[in-house]
């Protein structure tokens, strides 16, 4: 039975917070943590399959062009190599989130530098690995391919265009004004496991196991791929090491790992190397961003101007959407937004964690630091004057907005100084020492999902749903919510995610996944309640449930009486999400030190303090924001795609080149989390968290550095050349 809830007005019931069982919210461990620990945790590459040959990927050696031959035989002929595959069916690309649809095919067509074009199947891995390396492949090679985004037109995405009032004007006439422009460097996802199928085929039936981050919409990527009905297919992600954005999409392996299996009749194994999932996995694309922000003499904004320009590979809809937040963040009725994108052959732009806030809230914040400088207001102080009570392009109203209460709090706990700020006022030996701060926000979504929860007649439970987890808590909050609503300790709860034989879940990605996901769980736990409540003659409100019994004392066992109950919850956003502007606010500080000689910067401390609604899991949740925190180290100070201007080759595809910050990089980090309830933002008044937590960080960073040696920097990362070279005399 298949309850649905189309969320069309706010719920204002807050039923959770009426139940018994006290354990939402709680700081429960993981409950997969020990499987993690232990290793008995089955990743994508390990699943048992009988007589698995092993495929490795083979990629080109030119930008642009088409491949004319490939030397099969020679190939063939090296030891243990069973075939070659270049079926046209192949992709070349992984697929955009959500895309639901496959992605460019036809690997003869070479668009990049590190494209796909072939597999080579062996018996083991270091065969196929020795063959594709080997393996001679000619092409017809096309001259003048556009690399660098700055030397084409790029074309305007309209829909993100906003003209209200004359921004100009207003620079013109304000008090105080400042017109910057920053460049973001390309990022990559660099999850911690590599890309990796197994394929195996029964009859006309396909198995694939993945490591995939939204299995209801890959699904249908992989039969469009494969020209395959969905119901042929079962996909299987029960564990996936990290994802980012990367995994959202199906990618090259899975698609390859099928077709070779399908030919050779037995399982083939596809596994990329790591420099195989940087070249042609999803970049963040590059940015250069112009900010113009104009105040009156009291500091109020009076105009607001913010411009990018991004890249894409020419075919793809995405835009790294720089401006997201931009448009609801401050106030200011002059206006002007604009993301322009530029078509050139690097490999495919697409969603690297927190899409357009991860570097466009960075740009933002710093230019708002040289604001508060220019306006001679305290940074804390500027932006708790222009919160705007409206989305102020849209008039709509926040669905809740804590950004006032997070900056607050954040510089109490962090012992911000309010007083006048000048840089270089702190030297300890060497260093300087400084402070700086930036807001955060992050939009937040809801989206379609579907959960099936199945109370046992011994009185446990079952939660069944293709939603995954990638390492965000996925298993333990759902354990949580069942728990929560049917009056059963969290470990009497079984939860079976990532296997496309359960119902369809929205995928981990846009930090949605726990709203929606757990809103299809409370539906279905729900209906679960009415029935119970029903059989004991009571009113579903008045159900009071809590380690396995009724108030009355009646066993959920006995009332069940022996047979299961389940009910399966449909969950779907509905008309409230054109009703508000739902997001989630937050505020970083942080302290550095800059070497004076060597420009080097440490982060001594930094803390966050955010807005998400409920909290759902306090330990998840923290992680969540720890792990955002870092990754916005990484944002100002490391990393960065480094792109060959010849071929457009990625030089850094490792993690020996790609900078991301280690133990030494991260300091000791504090989270404060500021909880409400957002009967508005999903049913159980949760908002996503796990991209906010470092949408903004890296601006506190670079603040702190101008604070610390008078370095205003304007590229990130801030290496130390780039702080040297800015430092005043």
């Amino acid at each position: 039975m298949t309850v649905h809830c189309k969320q069309d007005k706010p719920d204002e019931a807050n039923r959770l917070d009426q139940m018994k069982q006290g354990v939402i919210g709680k700081p429960l461990p993981r409950v997969e943590g020990l499987a993690k620990v232990t290793g008995t945790a089955t990743y994508a590459a390990e699943y048992p399959a009988d007589n698995c040959a092993q495929g490795v990927l083979v990629t080109s050696t030119i930008t642009r062009g088409k491949v004319t031959s490939i030397d099969k035989d020679a190939a063939l002929a090296m030891p243990g190599v069973i075939a070659v595959i270049d079926d046209q069916r192949l992709t070349t690309r992984a697929a955009q989130g959500t895309a639901d649809e496959a992605p460019q095919q036809q690997p003869k067509t070479v668009c990049y530098w590190g494209q796909p074009i072939a597999l080579v199947v062996a018996e083991t891995f270091e065969q196929a690995r020795d063959a594709a390396k080997h393996l001679t492949v000619d092409y017809h090679v096309e001259e003048g391919v556009p690399l660098d985004p700055d030397a084409v037109e790029p074309e305007e995405q309209e829909d993100e265009t906003v003209h209200q009032g004359d921004l100009a004007h207003a620079m013109s006439e304000a008090a105080h004004s400042v017109d910057v422009t920053y460049t973001t460097r390309g990022h990559a996802s660099a999850a911690m496991e590599p890309h990796a199928a197994i394929a195996q085929w029964d009859g006309d039936k396909l198995t694939v196991y993945a490591s995939l981050q939204m299995l209801n919409y890959n699904i249908s990527e992989l039969a469009d791929a494969l020209d395959m009905e969905e119901d042929d297919i079962r996909l299987v992600s029960r564990f996936v090491g990290g994802g980012f954005g990367s995994k959202l999409g199906i990618s090259e392996e899975a698609v390859a790992a099928a077709l070779a299996a399908k030919e050779l009749g037995r399982p083939v194994r596809v596994v990329m190397s790591r420099q195989q999932v940087f070249q042609c996995i999803m970049r963040r694309s590059e940015t250069t961003q112009r900010l113009r922000l104009c105040t009156d003499a009291n500091g109020t904004l009076t105009g607001f101007g913010h411009e990018a320009l991004v890249s894409n590979l020419p075919g793809e809809e995405f835009a790294e959407p720089v401006l997201q937040s931009s448009h609801f963040l401050y106030g200011g009725e002059n206006r002007e937004l604009m993301l322009k994108v530029a078509r050139i052959h690097r490999m495919t732009a697409g969603s690297v964690r927190a899409p357009g806030e991860a570097v466009g809230m960075p740009a933002l914040e710093a230019a708002m630091d040289v604001l508060a400088e220019e306006a001679g207001i305290g940074p804390v102080e500027l932006r708790l004057k222009n919160i705007p009570e409206k989305n102020p392009e849209e008039g709509l109203p926040f669905s809740s907005h804590k950004l006032a209460e997070c900056l607050q709090q954040g510089a109490e706990a962090f012992g911000w100084d309010h007083g006048p700020r000048k840089p270089r006022q702190t030297r300890e030996g060497e260093w300087w020492v400084g402070t700086g701060m930036a807001s955060a926000a992050r939009v937040h979504n809801v989206s379609e999902a579907k959960a099936r929860v199945t109370l046992k007649a011994d009185g446990t439970a079952v939660v069944e749903t293709d939603m995954t987890d990638i390492g965000t808590g996925t298993y333990t909050i759902l354990a949580q919510l069942a728990g929560e609503m049917l009056g059963l300790s969290p470990d009497h709860v079984l939860v079976d995610l990532g296997d496309t034989q359960h119902p369809r879940g929205p995928g981990s990605g846009g930090s949605w996944g726990a709203a929606s996901i757990g809103s299809a769980v409370y539906v279905a736990c729900t209906a679960i309640r009415e029935e119970l409540a029903s059989r004991l003659g009571v009113e579903e409100p008045d159900l009071n449930l809590s380690d396995g019994k009724a108030a009355s004392g009646k066993s959920i066992a006995d009332i069940l009486d022996g047979k299961d109950l389940a009910r399966e919850g449909h969950y779907e956003p509905g008309e409230i999400a054109d009703d508000y502007t739902a997001s989630g606010f937050g505020a970083f500080f942080a302290q550095v030190r800059v070497n004076r000689f060597t420009g080097e910067t440490r982060v001594d401390r930094m803390l966050g303090a955010f807005g998400f609604g409920r909290v759902l899991n306090h330990t998840t949740a923290r992680s969540q924001c720890l792990g955002g925190i870092t990754w916005s180290i990484g944002v100002a100070l490391t990393e960065a795609l480094e792109f060959d201007p010849r071929d457009g080759h990625l030089v850094n595809p490792d993690l020996a080149e790609y900078h991301v910050p280690v133990h030494r990089d991260v300091p000791d980090l504090d989270v404060i989390m500021v909880e409400e309830r957002d009967p508005a933002a999903s049913p159980i008044q949760a908002k996503g968290i796990g991209e906010l937590g470092m949408c903004g960080g890296a601006a506190a960073i670079a603040n702190a550095i101008y604070n610390a040696s008078g370095a205003r920097v304007f590229d990130f990362p801030m290496t130390p050349d780039r702080v040297l070279a800015a430092m005043p005399d």
